[in-house]
């Protein structure tokens, strides 16, 4: 450790493990606005538990248990052990009780996920294991253990249900159509999980570019020698505000079936965040505890998901959400805007002087 109280490691200075603690720290602190409202309406369903205990007898979640049990190597002091003293590190930090099981299972894939209706299991790929240094992946495990705290993993178990059971049903007649929606909703929601589980890692692992050094590894790689975090982020920015409404529409084709926001945005959304007054209001010791939980209301939770959808539209600067924010505020020559929008869908008109049925158009690219 240097004199300035900073580890120095291969790739640059990371903080020392003397980190803050959040005793008692709600879920709410974190969560993402939208992931926020869907919680507090499902936590105040009278009997939503017992329906979901009840489900435990369809969903395999006893089967992926013993399988990570007899195939994977379950984290311990024995086992993995540094991993083991950053999972509890992590539920220490976030006043988590009772420390979830954790496995490390084959896959070169970088992957990890919270699942589990009684209890949540976190289980690690040894491909994000091998791909992460320490305080990289200490932020990972603080992700996993923001979604065990904020029960992500119940819906996160149904959400795989449901996604298999849509490719077996695929068959029976609007059958497939139901079980989709239910999962593209499902997914909506787990993207906004995901943020929220980001903000998590970051107040366990207390290093923001550590953070976004493992989403960019995640996105590229690594080969850290050749990538650098801002130029990282321009890309986000990039994305967020090039192309037309074509390229607005296959954004969000592309985005309906992921059940994870692309790399670049979750790493623009925790910067944000990272500099908001709401950061620095926790880091203060200045959040919402659990004792509170009980007595959060459902309506108000709702209107803070509008406003930050709002919000979020109307500091877009992607082409669609900004039609959507003139229409919103009533500016005229919108169907001329529109048009202009998608004229790279159609030909180029003739020439001046050409005579009709010359040269085939050429179809827009």
């Amino acid at each position: 450790m240097s004199d300035d109280g900073r580890q120095h490691t291969g790739h640059e200075q990371v903080p020392s493990r003397r980190r803050r603690r959040f005793p008692g720290i709600s879920s709410r602190a974190y969560e993402h606005p939208a992931d926020r409202s869907a919680l507090v309406a499902l936590r105040k369903l009278s009997g939503f538990d017992t329906v979901f205990k009840a489900l435990s007898g369809l969903l395999p979640e006893r089967s992926l248990r013993l399988l990570f049990l007899s195939d994977s190597v379950r984290v311990s002091e024995r086992q993995f052990a540094h991993l083991y003293d950053m999972l509890r590190d992590a539920c220490h930090i976030l006043d988590l009780e009772k420390v979830p099981p954790m496995y490390v299972t084959q896959d070169p894939q970088p992957n990890a996920m919270c699942i589990g209706l009684d209890e949540p299991v976190i289980v690690v790929t040894t491909g994000l294991v091998e791909l992460l240094d320490e305080e990289e992946t200490r932020a990972v495990v603080g992700h996993e253990v923001g979604h065990a705290l904020s029960g992500h993993s119940v819906y996160r178990t149904v959400l795989l249900f449901l996604t298999s059971l849509a490719v077996k049903v695929a068959w029976i007649p609007l059958g497939n159509l139901a079980v989709m929606a239910i999962v593209t909703a499902l997914r909506e929601w787990f993207r906004k999980s995901e943020l929220s589980a980001d903000r998590a890692g970051l107040l366990v692992g207390q290093d923001v570019r550590a953070s976004m050094r493992g989403l960019m590894k995640i996105a590229g790689g690594n080969h850290l020698h050749e990538m650098n975090v801002d130029a990282f982020l321009e890309q986000a920015e990039e994305y967020d505000a090039g192309g037309d409404l074509r390229d607005s529409v296959l954004k969000i084709l592309n985005v309906l079936p992921r059940s994870h926001p692309f790399t670049t945005v979750r790493a623009a959304e925790l910067k944000k965040w990272a500099e908001s007054r709401d950061f620095q209001r926790i880091m203060d010791g200045h959040y919402p505890r659990r004792s509170e939980d009980k007595d959060t209301s459902v309506g108000d939770s709702f209107r803070e998901s509008a406003s930050a959808y709002a919000s979020d539209v109307k500091d877009s600067k992607d082409p669609l959400m900004k039609l959507v924010t003139d229409l919103a505020g009533g500016a005229g020559d919108l169907g001329g805007r529109v048009r202009r929008g998608f004229d790279g869908f159609r030909s180029p008109p003739p020439a001046r002087g050409d005579a009709p049925g010359g040269d085939e158009e050429q179809a827009g690219r």
